[in-house]
């Protein structure tokens, strides 16, 4: 796999709530606090929203670093 768009942005979902909508928001946040554009925040939504909750967490680490 390559590197997340975002490298330096590190969510941790292992052990933590898998509900999507909590995976979403933990990474948006994340990406948030790294001074990540709210226009850049939205289109990871719209791209985590497109598929099914495989396609969720695929989204997930092509945007962030996910341990």
């Amino acid at each position: 796999m390559e590197n997340p768009k975002y490298p330096d942005v590190k969510v941790q979902l292992v052990g933590l709530d898998g509900n999507a909508w909590s995976i979403m928001a933990r990474v948006a946040s994340a990406l948030e606090d790294n001074g990540v554009s709210a226009e850049e925040v939205e289109t990871y939504l719209k791209e985590s929203q497109s598929g099914d909750y495989d396609h969720l967490l695929r989204t997930a680490t092509e945007w962030v670093s996910v341990s």
